[in-house]
């Protein structure tokens, strides 16, 4: 696989992953600021419910948005160091239809499904 392309993929995929997490810490801070509006009470009021659950879903998400940021640092790295493309679990090859699928995959299939 070209390296190039590869870094330009992993580079286009943190930049849309970056916009995406500052627009959940956005939408987080609006769910918080609602809440403050409104005296809730997440057990016995009926909204309460709704904002607890949208808190719950949008901090998730930007964690699952930091995990992939960290996955792709890391796959720059083994692009730096030579290592790309090698499975971090066994040492062997990861398919390169699977790193065009996925570029900051760590695994082979066979690791992933283990």
């Amino acid at each position: 696989m070209e390296v190039a392309g590869i870094r330009a993929a992993l580079e286009r995929d943190r930049e849309l992953t970056l916009a995406q997490r500052d627009q959940l810490r956005r939408d987080l801070d609006e769910v918080f600021a609602a809440a403050a509006d409104v005296a809730t009470d997440d057990e016995h009021d009926p909204e309460g419910a709704t904002i607890a659950y949208e808190r719950s879903r949008t901090t998730a998400l930007i964690e699952q948005a930091d995990a992939h940021l960290a996955d792709i640092a890391a796959a720059l790295q083994r692009l730096d160091d030579g290592s790309y493309g090698t499975c971090v679990e066994c040492g062997g090859s990861i398919a390169d239809e699977r790193l065009r699928a996925r570029p900051a995959v760590r695994t082979c299939i066979a690791c992933a499904y283990r």
